[in-house]
């Protein structure tokens, strides 16, 4: 990361819609603790972002080889010099998730998952790993699932800052695994998920890869 380098960043908010904007901006200076970038423009429309101070971010770039670096930052204030300039918290080099184009970190994970397949069958169930490129789960036996279904998930992602989340998404089935006591194990890949969707469980699953390396 270094100046002129363009950064995609979205605003935490409660507001659901909102939240899944993202924003371009670029790197005006750096220094060991902080990140000075011009204000935020939302591309489509050509808005700028009116940020403040505290908003927390998620933000990624990309480096050579369509690789995305993804970290959580916080605005810290602003600077007028030419131009307006917000000042957000610069990360921890090792805070840093780098996902290659094609190749997504799978974590296990037990969360809550709802399913729905077709117009009448919906379901709960639990997954056994997620990760930027899809997820596993466990649901009962009975249930006709086969590969190469297409299945809409609600995925309720729970946050190390207690920040609770939904991400939505479609998925294909890849693999059906029959498992003892009568359960399946149904391992899907997305085929349709938006960017701020996907990024919520590349974030979960860096997390909990920190965790796991904490023990």
């Amino acid at each position: 990361m270094k100046v002129s380098d363009i950064l995609y960043l979205q605003v935490a908010s409660l507001d659901e819609e909102e939240s899944k904007k993202e924003y371009k901006s670029r790197i005006a200076d750096m220094d060991n603790e902080r990140i000075s970038i011009e204000i935020p423009i939302q591309e489509k429309t050509g808005k700028y972002k009116r940020l403040e101070t505290g908003d927390q971010l998620s933000v990624h770039f990309v480096t050579e080889g369509g690789v995305k670096n993804f970290f959580e930052s916080e605005v810290l204030g602003f600077t007028e010099d030419v131009i307006k300039l917000a000042i957000i918290r610069k990360p921890d080099p090792n805070s840093i998730t780098r996902v290659q184009r094609r190749t997504f970190l799978r974590v296990s994970a037990r969360l809550e998952l709802a399913v729905k397949i077709g117009e009448n069958l919906q379901f709960l169930a639990y997954t056994e790993d997620v990760g930027g490129g899809g997820v596993s789960f466990l649901c009962d036996g009975h249930i006709p699932l086969k590969v190469n279904d297409t299945l809409q998930c609600w995925l309720l992602i729970h946050f190390r800052n207690n920040a609770i989340e939904h991400a939505h998404f479609k998925g294909e089935i890849v693999r059906v695994k029959e498992q003892e006591g009568g359960k399946q194990l149904i391992m899907i890949r997305f085929v349709d998920i938006a960017a701020a969707e996907q990024q919520k469980i590349i974030r979960y699953a860096f997390e909990r890869q920190l965790d796991f390396r904490k023990k």
